[in-house]
């Protein structure tokens, strides 16, 4: 498998976002936009927001660009926040929820427009490197959503193995033929490797990375958009044989660390060429960590809970925007910020059109170039999570909890050696928090602020209204349906 590299195919000094500064003048060719979108990692696995694990690319990032400490995803699991992402949409809106399973016959529909599509219009070279997880069939895959390139996994690397269907199959032979083979690697839109092995998963930030690299020399003499939505920090944890052992923190820091060299090389690449003042480089994660695997996991700092939930060490992610000579060095924003902002933001960078349809980000370039008293454009945030249930709704500084239940260790320790602890069942009742005061929301102060509660509880009526609940049965009238395989559409040929 080494032949499909690439043969197949410090201290911070921080300033306000709300310091004066003009925004600069558009540059004569729009700018290069790249998106590294890592899965799972904790809002405190990295340098810049406390991570211990050693990452000094990342830490120079933040030191030439903007930390954004309020950036949140609006469901804390994979396929769905993906689907934020890519469409500028509430994932609600676009009808992916969860994680896409390897039986699903769902996937992001012919009709949304992703970042890939809309930089079409300007003539971009496209490519993604890494896990799609918004459709495994031909129909579905990154080819017919914009992007020019593709090489990756379909859904998570672990998918297979957890599959019920595929446990209860006892040998290689039955599992092929009932339709669970091992996990593929695609290029494209077709399967280049039917069973990628735990060695060759070590090397998938390095082929991801190798890619990466190698796009950036191509298409140097004209805009691009590259995607780089990394495997890891998922469980099961691999690293490569250069990087293990490197971080003196286990294997969780180590994989940390080949993230962090990943970042090192893309950028590298960028000023090899000449693009670093040409390219925005974003930084982000999907959702917070996955708490159960313990040392396997990362950490959420001082938020509470992680992935699959919609408390904010679920949603919050610790992201990185760099673009020299555009965005200030050094500098925080504070501001509720949002995947679902950087379809609209590259939009209004590029000059692009807007889909027809409804999305739901805003523009955020004001915050992004440092223009005085700029602020989040979202007067309210909905947090979606459980096939459809609004858990809770969120602004600049408060955050109203629904009754709903939720999956936590409650306060016991996670697995080891990448076995999970067990999670307990925990009620949530009616709870507002003060997260200017409270980010790690400890103290329910609703009964302190009826009002900031009936506001909030009025813009969730708004979201029912659009987007449904199935916490209260609300049909919503807005949300459009994900595509769905037909008979006849080609399947992916194991």
């Amino acid at each position: 498998m080494q032949n499909l590299a690439l043969g197949l195919g410090c201290c911070l000094v921080l300033a306000s976002t709300t310091t004066t500064q003009t925004p600069p003048a558009p540059t004569p060719q729009p700018p290069n936009i790249v998106v590294i979108f890592i899965d799972d990692m904790g809002y405190a696995d990295i340098g810049p927001f406390g991570g211990k694990a050693p990452t000094p690319n990342l830490d120079r990032r933040a030191a030439e660009g903007m930390r954004f400490t309020d950036f949140v995803v609006p469901s804390a699991v994979c396929s769905a926040s993906r689907a934020a992402l890519l469409t500028g949409c509430y994932h609600r809106r676009v009808g992916i929820s969860g994680a896409l399973g390897p039986d699903a016959k769902i996937g992001l529909s012919d009709g949304e427009v992703t970042i890939a599509q809309l930089c079409k219009q300007k003539g971009y070279a496209t490519a993604c490197f890494g896990k799609w997880h918004l459709g495994h069939h031909p129909r579905f895959l990154p080819l017919q959503r914009g992007f020019d390139e593709y090489f990756g996994l379909p859904y998570s690397n672990d998918m297979w193995p957890l599959h019920p269907a595929y446990a209860k199959l006892p040998t290689e032979a039955e599992r092929r033929k009932q339709g669970y083979p091992p996990l593929p690697l695609i290029e494209g839109d077709q399967v280049v490797d039917h069973e990628v092995t735990a060695d060759e998963q070590a090397m998938l930030t390095t082929w991801y990375t190798e890619r990466a690299v190698s796009f950036i020399e191509r298409h140097r003499e004209r805009p691009f958009f590259l995607y780089v939505p990394h495997s890891m920090v998922h469980v099961p944890l691999f690293v490569s044989e250069k990087f293990r052992g490197k971080s003196g923190l286990g294997l969780f820091g180590d994989v940390v660390t080949e993230i962090d060299w990943s970042v090192g090389e893309i950028l590298g690449a960028l000023r090899q060429h000449g693009l670093d003042e040409r390219t925005l480089v974003i930084f982000t994660s999907d959702n917070g960590p996955w708490l159960s695997y313990g040392e396997h996991a990362g950490s959420a700092g001082p938020l509470r809970e992680g992935k699959g939930t919609a408390w904010e060490g679920g949603i919050r992610m610790p992201t990185l925007m760099r673009w020299p000579g555009h965005v200030r060095a050094g500098t925080e924003c504070k501001e509720l910020t949002s995947t679902i902002d950087l379809l609209p933001t590259v939009a209004k960078l590029i000059g692009a059109k807007l889909p027809d349809h409804t999305i739901d980000g805003h523009d955020i370039t004001p915050l992004l170039f440092s223009v005085e008293n700029a602020r989040s454009p979202h007067e309210a945030f909905w947090c979606y999570y459980a096939g459809g249930q609004l858990q809770a709704v969120r602004d600049r500084r408060w955050k109203l909890h629904f009754p709903h239940r939720y999956a936590t260790l409650g306060g016991k320790p996670g697995g080891r050696d990448g076995s999970p602890a067990p999670y307990v069942n925990a009620d949530c009742g009616l709870e507002l928090y003060d997260l200017e005061h409270d980010v790690g929301e400890t103290e329910n102060v609703a009964g302190a602020h009826p009002d900031v509660v009936a506001r909030l509880q009025q813009a969730a009526e708004q979201a029912r209204a659009d987007l449904g609940d199935t916490l209260t049965k609300t049909e919503g009238k807005g949300a459009r349906p994900p595509g769905k395989l037909q008979e006849g559409d080609a399947r992916l040929e194991w």
